[in-house]
C-alpha cells in the first residue's frame, strides 16, 4: 500500500509532507488519549453500576467510609466556611456605594454562601483531603496486589473498594454542605454586628430578603454531584496505578487536579441548566 501518508514511514515523506505530520501528530495523540481517557472511565464507570448489585459486600463498609469521609472533614468545613463568610461580609459591607441600604449584605452574604461557596469551596477542599486519600489507600492496595487477592478470594473490588467509598461522597457532601451553609452565615452575621456599623436586625432583614427553598435544594444538589465525581475519579485513579510508590504518588496529585477540574465543570453546568430557575 503506497496511498496515504498514515500508512508510510515518516522518513519516505517529502520535507513538505513531513511538516504537516509533525505539525498534526501532537494534536491527534491529543485527541485519541482525550477520547480513550472517556472511554476507560466509561467502562469503569459501568462496572462500578454493575458491582452496586452486590450488597452484602459493600454495604458493611460504607459506614466507615462514611466516618473518613465527613465526619472527619467537619473541623476543616467549618474553618474553611467561618472564614469565607466572614470575609463575604466585610468585602460586601465596605464596597456598597453610600445610600444603599446595609440590609443588602445579609442578601448578598446569603446569595453567594448557599448558591456558590457551601457547596463549591467544600467540595475542592474535599477533593484535595478526601480524594487524595481515596487515590492513596487504592493505590496502595492495587501496587502491592491486594487488589489481585480480592480477585483471587472471589470479591469483586469494585464492590468493596469503589461503591462504598462512592455511596458515603453521595451522603456526606451534602451533610457538609448544610453544615457550611450554617457555619458560613453565622460568621458573617457575627462579622458584620460586631465588626461593620451594620446591626443584627439589619443582617437578618437581608438574609429573609426573596428567599426561596429551591436556594437550598440548588446547593444540595450540586454537594451530590460534586461528592460523586470526586470519590469516582480518584477512586479510578487508584484503581489504575502503576509502579510502585512513585507511581501512587503520582495518581494522587492527578486525582486532586482531575476532581477539582470536574467539579468546576459540573458547578458550570448547573448554573447554565439552573440557574434561572433561582429568578424571583
Amino acid at each position: 500500500m503506497t496511498g496515504g501518508l498514515g500508512r508510510r514511514p515518516t522518513e519516505e515523506l517529502r520535507v513538505v509532507e513531513r511538516g504537516v505530520v509533525a505539525l498534526l501528530r501532537p494534536y491527534a495523540r491529543f485527541t485519541t488519549g482525550f477520547f480513550r481517557a472517556i472511554g476507560e472511565r466509561a467502562i469503569f464507570l459501568r462496572d462500578t453500576v454493575r458491582a452496586t448489585g452486590e450488597g452484602r459486600t459493600w454495604g458493611p463498609e460504607v459506614v466507615k467510609h462514611m466516618r473518613g469521609i465527613g465526619v472527619d472533614s467537619v473541623p476543616l468545613t467549618c474553618m474553611v466556611a467561618a472564614f469565607i463568610g466572614s470575609v463575604i461580609a466585610l468585602q460586601t459591607r465596605y464596597q456598597l456605594f453610600p445610600g444603599i441600604q446595609l440590609s443588602v449584605v445579609g442578601f448578598i452574604s446569603r446569595q453567594m454562601i448557599v448558591l456558590e461557596m457551601a457547596p463549591l469551596i467544600t467540595a475542592l477542599v474535599l477533593a484535595g483531603r478526601v480524594g487524595a486519600r481515596i487515590t492513596a489507600e487504592i493505590g496502595t492496595m492495587r501496587v502491592t496486589e491486594q487488589i489481585d487477592a480480592l480477585e483471587t478470594l472471589a470479591f469483586d473490588p469494585l464492590a468493596y473498594l469503589v461503591v462504598p467509598r462512592v455511596v458515603a461522597a453521595f451522603y456526606m457532601l451534602p451533610l457538609l454542605a448544610i453544615l457550611a451553609m450554617a457555619v458560613g452565615l453565622t460568621a458573617a452575621w457575627l462579622t458584620a454586628a460586631l465588626a461593620t456599623d451594620m446591626t443584627s436586625a439589619q443582617f437578618r432583614e437581608g438574609l429573609r430578603l426573596e428567599f426561596r427553598y429551591f436556594q437550598v435544594f440548588y446547593c444540595l444538589l450540586k454537594a451530590f454531584l460534586f461528592g460523586g465525581a470526586i470519590s469516582f475519579l480518584c477512586s479510578y485513579e487508584g484503581y489504575v496505578t502503576t509502579a510502585g510508590a512513585e507511581g501512587v504518588g503520582r495518581a494522587t496529585a492527578k486525582a486532586v487536579v482531575i476532581g477539582c477540574v470536574s467539579v468546576l465543570i459540573l458547578d458550570a453546568l448547573i448554573a447554565v441548566l439552573l440557574a434561572p430557575y433561582l429568578q424571583g
